[in-house]
């Protein structure tokens, strides 16, 4: 399965703007990939305070997705912010090349930037089948919490992060996901955002693919635009898993 994730800046509060740009960048991907992934609110940048900027699943973001990954051919994935009944989420998303969208809301939400103050948490996380692989999509903060990714039973093969994580703790995103690829013996997809925001934070990007024993396999450059493309196998995750088996030693546990 090909992957790819767009590290880039998000113009704020512009969702006109971002879908515009979007819309040139996956065009030329057309036949060339199987998934691209978007960074966490890419349609707005981490705006927490604007609630006017929410959409509900039927709004115009939903409908490009779905008529872009049917045109292009495709899946895609990434967040936006959602009003469900009047309720605001940070909500991913993965939209199938056949239009049809499965989404989950951010768990974890991000207090010392007001996040859990207007948006409600995700009960559940983002699990799909897609390409001969099981998928889960989780949120930026999420990648702290590790029983909220625990990969019971083998129940994904790979894991993918949307974010907008800032420089200034980036060296904890380095070493989160290649915890979270160790522990749950799967490959991951950690795609970050750059530039500067609406707020003044600044983001240096440092995407990355890893595989199961958290080495690398995609590396993005700081600061700069970069849309890389990995072509994923599961034969050597379905192997490593027969031949060091560690998963079916875990904890069984109950989040509640």
């Amino acid at each position: 399965m090909r992957v790819t994730p767009i590290q880039d800046h998000i113009f704020w509060a512009d969702k006109a703007a971002n879908l515009s740009k979007v819309y040139k960048q996956i065009a030329d991907l057309k036949g060339q990939t199987d998934l691209v992934v978007l960074p966490e609110m890419f349609t707005t940048g981490f705006c927490t305070d604007q609630p006017d900027l929410s959409e509900t699943m039927n709004g115009e973001t939903m409908f490009q997705l779905a008529d872009w990954a049917k045109q292009f051919q495709f899946a895609i994935t990434g967040s936006f912010i959602a009003d469900d009944q009047g309720s605001l989420f940070n909500r991913a998303f993965f939209v199938f090349p056949s239009g049809e969208i499965k989404w989950a809301d951010k768990r974890h939400l991000f207090g010392m930037s007001d996040e859990k103050t207007f948006f409600k948490s995700g009960s559940a996380p983002l699990l799909v089948e897609y390409s001969e692989f099981k998928i889960q999509v989780l949120v930026c903060y999420d990648v702290r919490f590790p029983v909220w990714a625990r990969n019971v039973n083998n129940r994904y093969d790979l894991l993918i992060y949307v974010a907008n994580f800032p420089d200034r703790r980036i060296a904890d995103w380095d070493i989160l996901l290649k915890a979270r690829a160790i522990e749950n013996q799967t490959y991951v997809c950690g795609l970050n955002r750059i530039g500067i925001d609406g707020l003044g934070i600044h983001y240096n990007g440092h995407s990355a693919l890893l595989d199961f024993k958290g080495n690398s396999l995609l590396t993005f450059p700081e600061n700069k635009t970069s849309i890389q493309t990995y072509a994923f196998d599961k034969t050597p995750l379905d192997l490593y898993r027969k031949k060091f088996p560690v998963w079916q030693d875990a904890d069984e546990f109950e989040i509640i």
